[in-house]
Protein backbone atom coordinates (compact mmCIF):
# COMPACT_ATOMS: atom_id res chain seq x y z
CA UNK A 1 0.00 0.00 0.00
CA UNK A 2 0.99 3.61 -1.05
CA UNK A 3 0.32 6.21 1.84
CA UNK A 4 -0.47 10.17 0.16
CA UNK A 5 1.50 12.15 2.52
CA UNK A 6 0.23 15.22 0.87
CA UNK A 7 -1.93 17.04 -1.56
CA UNK A 8 -1.89 20.15 -3.51
CA UNK A 9 -4.37 21.82 -5.72
CA UNK A 10 -3.20 23.87 -8.68
CA UNK A 11 -6.64 23.93 -9.94
CA UNK A 12 -10.01 22.46 -9.31
CA UNK A 13 -8.98 19.43 -11.92
CA UNK A 14 -5.14 19.57 -11.22
CA UNK A 15 -2.94 18.03 -8.60
CA UNK A 16 -0.05 17.07 -6.70
CA UNK A 17 0.81 14.12 -4.69
CA UNK A 18 3.08 12.95 -2.90
CA UNK A 19 3.47 9.35 -2.08
CA UNK A 20 5.19 6.81 0.16
CA UNK A 21 7.38 4.69 -2.61
CA UNK A 22 10.81 4.54 -1.05
CA UNK A 23 12.58 1.76 -3.53
CA UNK A 24 10.85 3.77 -6.72
CA UNK A 25 12.20 7.40 -4.82
CA UNK A 26 16.01 5.63 -4.80
CA UNK A 27 16.18 4.51 -7.95
CA UNK A 28 13.96 6.90 -10.33
CA UNK A 29 15.69 8.94 -13.02
CA UNK A 30 14.44 11.55 -15.54
CA UNK A 31 11.92 10.31 -17.86
CA UNK A 32 10.46 7.59 -16.24
CA UNK A 33 6.99 7.00 -15.08
CA UNK A 34 5.10 4.53 -12.46
CA UNK A 35 2.03 2.65 -12.95
CA UNK A 36 -1.18 3.06 -10.98
CA UNK A 37 -4.31 1.12 -9.66
CA UNK A 38 -6.15 3.30 -7.47
CA UNK A 39 -8.28 0.06 -5.89
CA UNK A 40 -9.12 -3.57 -6.94
CA UNK A 41 -12.03 -2.07 -9.19
CA UNK A 42 -9.56 0.50 -11.02
CA UNK A 43 -7.63 0.32 -14.47
CA UNK A 44 -3.82 0.30 -14.20
CA UNK A 45 -3.13 3.73 -15.65
CA UNK A 46 0.69 5.66 -16.18
CA UNK A 47 2.21 8.66 -14.61
CA UNK A 48 5.39 10.30 -14.94
CA UNK A 49 7.34 10.54 -12.28
CA UNK A 50 7.62 14.76 -11.86
CA UNK A 51 9.86 14.51 -8.64
CA UNK A 52 11.49 12.58 -5.60
CA UNK A 53 12.64 12.91 -2.08
CA UNK A 54 15.36 9.46 -1.40
CA UNK A 55 15.44 10.90 2.16
CA UNK A 56 12.13 11.36 2.80
CA UNK A 57 11.05 8.40 0.29
CA UNK A 58 8.17 9.79 -1.49
CA UNK A 59 7.82 10.20 -5.20
CA UNK A 60 5.32 13.64 -6.63
CA UNK A 61 2.87 12.88 -8.62
CA UNK A 62 1.13 15.91 -11.29
CA UNK A 63 -1.96 14.84 -12.67
CA UNK A 64 -5.11 16.08 -13.99
CA UNK A 65 -8.91 14.88 -13.57
CA UNK A 66 -10.12 13.61 -17.13
CA UNK A 67 -11.18 9.71 -17.21
CA UNK A 68 -13.07 7.53 -14.25
CA UNK A 69 -9.97 7.05 -12.89
CA UNK A 70 -7.50 10.31 -12.89
CA UNK A 71 -10.90 11.54 -11.26
CA UNK A 72 -11.12 9.10 -8.82
CA UNK A 73 -7.45 9.43 -7.46
CA UNK A 74 -8.32 13.69 -7.49
CA UNK A 75 -10.86 12.68 -4.87
CA UNK A 76 -8.17 10.72 -2.55
CA UNK A 77 -6.83 13.11 0.47
CA UNK A 78 -3.72 13.13 2.68
CA UNK A 79 -3.89 9.83 4.64
CA UNK A 80 -5.25 7.59 1.69
CA UNK A 81 -3.49 4.83 0.41
CA UNK A 82 -3.32 3.85 -3.32
CA UNK A 83 -3.37 0.04 -3.81
CA UNK A 84 -0.41 -0.50 -6.45
CA UNK A 85 2.53 1.78 -7.68
CA UNK A 86 5.01 0.13 -9.84
CA UNK A 87 7.99 1.32 -10.80
CA UNK A 88 9.63 2.94 -12.16
CA UNK A 89 9.44 2.27 -15.69
CA UNK A 90 10.85 3.16 -18.94
CA UNK A 91 13.95 3.95 -20.40
CA UNK A 92 15.29 7.12 -18.43
CA UNK A 93 16.33 10.46 -20.63
CA UNK A 94 19.72 10.35 -22.03
CA UNK A 95 21.08 13.41 -19.74
CA UNK A 96 24.75 15.02 -20.98
CA UNK A 97 26.28 18.34 -22.20
CA UNK A 98 24.72 19.12 -25.43
CA UNK A 99 24.93 23.03 -24.99
CA UNK A 100 21.71 24.77 -25.39
CA UNK A 101 18.93 22.90 -24.60
CA UNK A 102 15.00 23.84 -25.46
CA UNK A 103 12.54 21.93 -22.93
CA UNK A 104 8.70 21.92 -23.60
CA UNK A 105 6.16 22.06 -21.74
CA UNK A 106 2.28 21.90 -22.86
CA UNK A 107 -0.35 21.39 -19.94
CA UNK A 108 0.23 18.87 -17.68
CA UNK A 109 3.31 18.45 -20.14
CA UNK A 110 5.03 20.36 -17.99
CA UNK A 111 5.66 18.17 -14.89
CA UNK A 112 7.13 15.75 -16.78
CA UNK A 113 9.26 18.02 -18.38
CA UNK A 114 10.63 19.76 -15.11
CA UNK A 115 13.09 16.73 -13.82
CA UNK A 116 14.78 16.86 -17.65
CA UNK A 117 15.26 20.46 -17.40
CA UNK A 118 16.77 20.21 -14.20
CA UNK A 119 19.09 17.40 -15.17
CA UNK A 120 19.76 18.93 -17.76
CA UNK A 121 20.89 22.05 -16.44
CA UNK A 122 22.84 20.45 -13.70
CA UNK A 123 24.97 18.67 -16.72
CA UNK A 124 26.04 22.03 -17.42
CA UNK A 125 23.50 22.98 -20.18
CA UNK A 126 21.97 26.05 -20.85
CA UNK A 127 18.25 25.78 -20.76
CA UNK A 128 15.79 27.70 -22.13
CA UNK A 129 12.59 26.47 -21.15
CA UNK A 130 8.93 26.84 -22.66
CA UNK A 131 5.77 26.25 -20.76
CA UNK A 132 2.23 26.92 -21.90
CA UNK A 133 -1.44 25.80 -21.11
CA UNK A 134 -4.67 26.86 -22.05
CA UNK A 135 -5.56 29.35 -19.69
CA UNK A 136 -3.81 30.72 -17.03
CA UNK A 137 -5.93 28.88 -15.00
CA UNK A 138 -4.46 25.73 -16.35
CA UNK A 139 -0.50 27.02 -16.36
CA UNK A 140 1.66 24.70 -13.58
CA UNK A 141 4.80 25.06 -12.07
CA UNK A 142 6.23 28.75 -13.59
CA UNK A 143 8.19 29.00 -10.61
CA UNK A 144 9.93 25.25 -10.50
CA UNK A 145 10.71 25.67 -14.56
CA UNK A 146 12.14 29.05 -14.09
CA UNK A 147 14.38 28.08 -10.83
CA UNK A 148 15.87 25.14 -13.24
CA UNK A 149 16.38 27.42 -16.55
CA UNK A 150 18.21 30.10 -18.17
CA UNK A 151 15.37 31.32 -19.65
CA UNK A 152 11.83 30.69 -19.59
CA UNK A 153 9.31 31.92 -21.82
CA UNK A 154 5.26 31.57 -20.87
CA UNK A 155 2.21 32.01 -23.46
CA UNK A 156 -1.31 30.86 -23.06
CA UNK A 157 -3.55 30.15 -25.56
CA UNK A 158 -6.66 32.66 -24.59
CA UNK A 159 -3.94 35.38 -24.27
CA UNK A 160 -5.10 35.74 -20.14
CA UNK A 161 -1.18 35.32 -18.50
CA UNK A 162 1.60 36.11 -20.86
CA UNK A 163 1.78 35.81 -24.26
CA UNK A 164 -1.05 34.77 -26.04
CA UNK A 165 -0.39 31.84 -28.60
CA UNK A 166 0.74 28.69 -28.76
CA UNK A 167 4.16 26.86 -27.73
CA UNK A 168 5.40 26.43 -31.64
CA UNK A 169 4.73 29.83 -31.60
CA UNK A 170 7.68 30.77 -29.04
CA UNK A 171 9.99 28.14 -30.52
CA UNK A 172 9.75 30.00 -33.77
CA UNK A 173 10.92 33.71 -32.27
CA UNK A 174 13.46 31.73 -30.41
CA UNK A 175 15.17 30.29 -33.33
CA UNK A 176 14.24 33.30 -35.55
CA UNK A 177 16.18 35.46 -33.06
CA UNK A 178 19.67 33.44 -33.57
CA UNK A 179 19.83 30.52 -31.10
CA UNK A 180 21.99 27.54 -31.43
CA UNK A 181 19.82 25.13 -29.95
CA UNK A 182 21.31 21.31 -30.15
CA UNK A 183 18.16 19.61 -28.43
CA UNK A 184 14.56 20.03 -28.23
CA UNK A 185 13.12 18.17 -25.85
CA UNK A 186 8.61 18.52 -25.74
CA UNK A 187 5.95 16.87 -23.94
CA UNK A 188 2.39 17.60 -24.17
CA UNK A 189 -0.82 17.22 -26.04
CA UNK A 190 0.03 14.87 -29.15
CA UNK A 191 -0.85 17.98 -31.63
CA UNK A 192 1.50 20.47 -30.18
CA UNK A 193 4.27 17.86 -29.62
CA UNK A 194 3.76 17.16 -34.10
CA UNK A 195 3.71 20.90 -34.58
CA UNK A 196 6.80 21.44 -32.55
CA UNK A 197 8.61 18.72 -34.33
CA UNK A 198 7.11 19.94 -37.56
CA UNK A 199 9.53 23.02 -36.99
CA UNK A 200 12.44 21.19 -35.67
CA UNK A 201 12.61 19.03 -38.60
CA UNK A 202 12.70 22.06 -41.16
CA UNK A 203 16.23 23.45 -39.01
CA UNK A 204 17.67 19.82 -38.63
CA UNK A 205 16.93 20.11 -34.49
CA UNK A 206 17.21 17.15 -32.81
CA UNK A 207 13.62 16.15 -31.12
CA UNK A 208 12.83 14.00 -28.17
CA UNK A 209 9.21 13.39 -27.05
CA UNK A 210 7.54 11.24 -24.66
CA UNK A 211 4.99 9.58 -25.69
CA UNK A 212 1.64 8.37 -23.87
CA UNK A 213 -0.53 5.82 -25.39
CA UNK A 214 -2.58 3.52 -24.28
CA UNK A 215 -1.06 1.38 -21.97
CA UNK A 216 -1.86 -1.66 -19.74
CA UNK A 217 0.75 -3.73 -18.45
CA UNK A 218 3.56 -1.64 -19.26
CA UNK A 219 6.61 -4.42 -19.46
CA UNK A 220 6.21 -4.98 -22.80
CA UNK A 221 3.74 -8.09 -23.03
CA UNK A 222 0.60 -7.16 -24.23
CA UNK A 223 1.68 -4.89 -27.13
CA UNK A 224 -0.97 -2.25 -26.32
CA UNK A 225 1.29 0.97 -26.50
CA UNK A 226 2.58 0.28 -29.55
CA UNK A 227 3.93 3.13 -31.72
CA UNK A 228 5.74 3.57 -34.75
CA UNK A 229 8.94 5.29 -35.38
CA UNK A 230 11.18 4.86 -37.65
CA UNK A 231 8.88 2.93 -39.65
CA UNK A 232 8.85 0.22 -37.02
CA UNK A 233 6.90 -0.48 -33.97
CA UNK A 234 8.34 0.30 -30.77
CA UNK A 235 6.25 -0.72 -27.04
CA UNK A 236 6.51 3.30 -25.34
CA UNK A 237 6.45 0.89 -22.25
CA UNK A 238 9.99 -0.68 -22.36
CA UNK A 239 11.81 1.14 -25.70
CA UNK A 240 10.24 5.00 -24.83
CA UNK A 241 8.60 7.14 -23.08
CA UNK A 242 11.14 8.66 -25.11
CA UNK A 243 11.70 8.74 -28.87
CA UNK A 244 12.91 10.52 -31.93
CA UNK A 245 10.20 12.83 -32.36
CA UNK A 246 11.22 13.02 -35.95
CA UNK A 247 10.91 9.50 -36.84
CA UNK A 248 7.01 9.12 -34.83
CA UNK A 249 4.12 8.53 -36.58
CA UNK A 250 1.91 11.05 -35.18
CA UNK A 251 -1.11 10.87 -37.65
CA UNK A 252 -1.40 6.56 -36.40
CA UNK A 253 -0.47 7.70 -32.43
CA UNK A 254 -3.79 10.36 -32.23
CA UNK A 255 -5.94 7.70 -34.43
CA UNK A 256 -5.03 4.91 -31.91
CA UNK A 257 -5.22 7.10 -29.01
CA UNK A 258 -9.50 7.68 -30.25
CA UNK A 259 -10.24 4.01 -30.09
CA UNK A 260 -12.20 3.77 -26.77
CA UNK A 261 -13.11 7.84 -27.11
CA UNK A 262 -16.59 6.57 -27.02
CA UNK A 263 -16.52 4.05 -24.00
CA UNK A 264 -14.10 6.51 -22.30
CA UNK A 265 -16.68 9.03 -22.66
CA UNK A 266 -19.52 7.28 -21.71
CA UNK A 267 -17.74 5.85 -18.43
CA UNK A 268 -17.05 9.04 -17.10
CA UNK A 269 -20.57 10.50 -17.67
CA UNK A 270 -21.86 7.27 -15.35
CA UNK A 271 -19.23 8.24 -13.11
CA UNK A 272 -20.07 12.34 -12.84
CA UNK A 273 -23.39 10.68 -12.55
CA UNK A 274 -23.13 9.52 -9.29
CA UNK A 275 -23.16 11.80 -6.17
CA UNK A 276 -20.43 9.76 -4.71
CA UNK A 277 -18.09 7.04 -5.95
CA UNK A 278 -19.07 4.53 -3.03
CA UNK A 279 -16.71 2.09 -4.06
CA UNK A 280 -13.53 4.22 -3.92
CA UNK A 281 -14.44 5.57 -0.64
CA UNK A 282 -15.18 2.05 1.04
CA UNK A 283 -12.02 0.53 -0.35
CA UNK A 284 -9.92 4.07 0.76
CA UNK A 285 -11.58 2.88 3.99
CA UNK A 286 -10.48 -0.62 3.99
CA UNK A 287 -6.99 0.35 3.29
CA UNK A 288 -6.60 2.54 6.23
CA UNK A 289 -8.23 -0.06 8.13
CA UNK A 290 -5.37 -2.27 7.13
CA UNK A 291 -2.98 0.03 7.65
CA UNK A 292 -3.62 0.33 11.49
Amino acid sequence: MFKIVSKHAYSPTVFKIDITAPLIAKKRKAGQFVVLRVNEEGERFPLTIYNADPEKGTISLVFQEVGVSSSRLGKMEAGDSILDVVGPLGRPTHIKKYGTVVCIGGGIGTAPVYPIAQAMKNAGNKVISIIGARTKDLLILEQEMESVSDEIVVCTDDGTYCTQGFTSDLLKSVIKRGEKIELVVTIGPVPMMKAIVGITKEHKIPTLVSLNPLMVDATGMCGVCRVTVGKETKFACVDGPEFDGHQVDFDELIKRLRIYFDQERSAFERYKSLKHDKKCECQADKLKQAQK
